[in-house]
């Protein structure tokens, strides 16, 4: 990754009050957007200061440059391996961000123009209203690098219709706009080169009424049609195959889809799959699974666990390998340990989804009154 020069003049997340409405612009451009701890504080505070404000009724949030957000910010991962939990704080604010960007009580519109990955697209997917292009691209590639799909997508994904949760948080494939707008996981698809001109539409609306701000959205918005080609028609193999119990059956009845006629877009996929870390394909396809009967809350709870303990290095240090091997030193040659899937013990796995100690959870506020409390500061971590 690009060393970035840092300029304090030019901050990484840009607040704007414009009348009623409240103007988030993501500020790293040169490195896609990507979340780092200072992102996460600034973030945090301006949706809870604009939440309270009762002059703020409309939150639009867009990404500066060609991206949204790629996602966390994988070399201040990689950076902190070797003193433990030196990213527990920014792990914590975010899982809890995540919380009270699904429950705002403020009008909230996504601009999403280009990338929008992992954590990014947790700044996209729970909003009222995802505007997303022609441009837009969405992944969620965590287990392929020894991770597993967090910021809530163990909860988003596993609700999708059939397995495709399952197969978007093993592959990591990508959706296009037109997709993720027929998959519901954005609202509307705008042509990028009329995104500008919403904007300055929904600025001048200076109004968070939901009705009043779909019909704008909707008199730039066009109807999605699916390419013939594109993944989710092909619901019905999917179905299939990411239905099985474990992996490797996921695996196993891929491969088979994969020898009939007409199914050649199976074989990069597939190959793709057999070259992510065993045990990130084990830990991500329990947690979808688990996140199916689980409450939002419940789900980051778990997804800061896992973390946390992936962090750690608990069971294995695949995740290191995996951002040294396509952040930090580009080789795209991991080596897992375990190698394969039949190494990865399910006992180990199953350490990784142990509770912690109560005052060690995220605390997610559980009453109205009290929807701003369970911040880090006041948790066990920071004493």
């Amino acid at each position: 990754m690009a060393k970035e020069v840092s300029n304090p003049d030019e901050p990484v997340v840009i607040g704007e009050e414009l009348g009623h409405t409240r103007l988030i612009t993501l500020n790293r451009p040169r490195h896609l957007n990507v979340i780092s701890s200072k992102v996460v504080s600034l973030l945090a505070e301006y949706l809870e200061k604009w939440e309270k404000d009762e002059q703020a009724k409309l939150i639009l949030i867009k990404g500066a440059g060609r991206a949204f957000s790629a996602g966390g910010d994988l070399k201040m991962f990689y950076e902190g391996r070797k003193s433990r939990d030196s990213c527990l704080e920014v792990v914590y604010r975010m899982y809890w961000l995540c919380y009270h960007i699904h429950t705002y009580k403020k009008t909230q519109v996504a601009l999403v123009q280009g990338i929008s990955m992992g954590g990014g697209a947790s700044l996209m997917v729970p909003m009222k209203f995802s505007v997303v292009t022609e441009k837009t691209v969405f992944a969620t590639p965590e287990a392929s690098i020894g991770f597993h799909v967090d910021c809530g997508f163990s909860y988003m994904l596993s609700h999708l219709p059939g397995h495709l949760g399952e197969y978007l948080a093993l592959t990591g494939a990508r959706l296009n706009g037109k997709e993720l707008v027929a998959a519901g996981l954005a609202t509307h698809f705008v042509p990028l080169e009329r995104l500008p001109e919403l904007e300055k539409r929904l600025i001048s609306l200076n109004s968070g009424d939901e009705n009043a701000v779909k019909a704008t959205i909707e008199e730039f918005s066009l109807h999605v049609q699916l390419d013939e080609d594109s993944i989710l028609n092909k619901q019905q193999i999917i179905d299939e195959c990411f239905s099985m119990d474990t992996v490797a059956d996921i695996i196993k009845s891929f491969e088979a889809e994969a020898s009939k006629g007409g199914n050649e877009w199976i074989g990069p996929v597939l190959k793709g799959l057999k070259r992510s870390s065993p045990t990130g394909l084990k830990i991500t396809l329990r947690s979808i699974r688990e996140g199916r009967n689980q409450t939002l809350p419940e789900s980051l709870k778990k997804e800061f666990r896992l973390t946390m303990n992936i962090l750690r290095t608990t069971i294995s240090s695949d995740v290191y390998e995996g951002i040294r091997a396509v952040t930090i030193e580009k080789d795209n040659a991991p080596k897992w340990d375990p190698p394969v899937l039949d190494q990865v013990d399910d006992e180990k796995i199953d350490l990784v989804f142990q509770p912690f100690e109560k005052d060690l959870e995220l605390k997610v506020p559980e009453l109205e009154q009290c929807r701003w409390d369970g911040k880090y500061e006041n948790s066990a971590y920071a004493k």
